[in-house]
């Protein structure tokens, strides 16, 4: 099983413990380090471009979406946001491969960060955690 993490650099103070909590998630369930790979992109509108490359390769067991936005005084958040998510749903669907949302969506970075400290809260754990959970089911699904 090999898990893709698709990786944010904008508030990259927050996105590097998401990465962080999803890499320690994985390798506590099992997974060698060297079988979670890491792909850099500029922002969450970037995310699903990336995964879609990245799942439809199928060379992945599971993608894993990190990134956090932080809300501010324009509607771009909004359109950020919503792009990100329907993104990443599409490229689940279009591929058949299991893609995770570790997007945050937060009004302040103070909410960002209480969402990727370290332990079982943070957000880029619990969506790895999905991701080798959706990629255990489709393997079961597919055989």
């Amino acid at each position: 099983m090999r898990i893709a993490l698709i990786v944010s650099s904008y508030h990259s103070f927050v996105t590097d413990r998401l990465e962080a909590g999803a890499r320690a998630a994985l390798v506590e369930a099992g997974m060698a380090d060297g079988d979670v790979v890491a792909f850099q992109v500029p922002g969450a509108f970037e995310l699903p471009q990336a995964a879609g490359i990245v799942a439809g390769s199928k060379d992945w067991s599971a993608v894993v979406c990190l990134g956090c936005l932080i809300r501010g005084e324009t509607p771009h958040f909004d359109y950020i946001a919503r792009a990100a998510a329907d993104g990443i749903t599409r490229v689940a669907i279009d591929t058949g491969v299991p893609v995770t949302f570790g997007v945050l969506t937060t009004n302040t970075a103070e909410e960002a960060m209480a969402r990727a400290g370290d332990g079982p809260a943070n957000k880029g754990r619990e969506a790895a955690l999905a991701a080798l959970e959706m990629a255990y089911l489709y393997e079961r699904l597919e055989s």
